[in-house]
């Protein structure tokens, strides 16, 4: 049997009731209505933006990428990065689809190399 995967919403509700937040304390954390953060972590309506899904995950102690990506988003600044360089980018990022995390890191790290130690 296989394990169906969380949702952003239910994630979201885990992640806030572990840190001990109330459903309206936390809506007052991040700026939003307590019914409009029922509606996320029910499922109900769509993740909110990138920009409000890492407040989130900040506030939670999460990781902004990863709960952007089970959001169905794209973390705010990928795209400006991939219009300064259209074919290289999406070139880049399709060759290193299917890589191992390992294989990853050490593509990351090798690009931060080239960059001169930038992050």
């Amino acid at each position: 049997m296989t394990r169906k995967k969380a949702t952003f919403g239910q994630v979201l509700r885990e992640a806030r009731l572990a840190a001990g937040f109330t459903l309206r304390r936390f809506a007052a954390e991040v700026g939003i209505s307590p019914t409009y953060l029922s509606q996320i972590e029910q499922d109900n309506i769509d993740p909110p933006t990138a920009e409000r899904v890492t407040t989130m995950a900040e506030r939670l102690g999460a990781v902004p990428d990863e709960w952007i990506a089970l959001a169905g988003r794209l973390p705010d600044d990928l795209p400006d990065i991939i219009r300064t360089q259209p074919t290289a980018m999406p070139e880049l990022l399709r060759a290193a689809n299917g890589l191992t995390p390992k294989q990853l890191a050490e593509l990351t790290e090798r690009a931060r190399q080239l960059r001169g130690g930038k992050s």
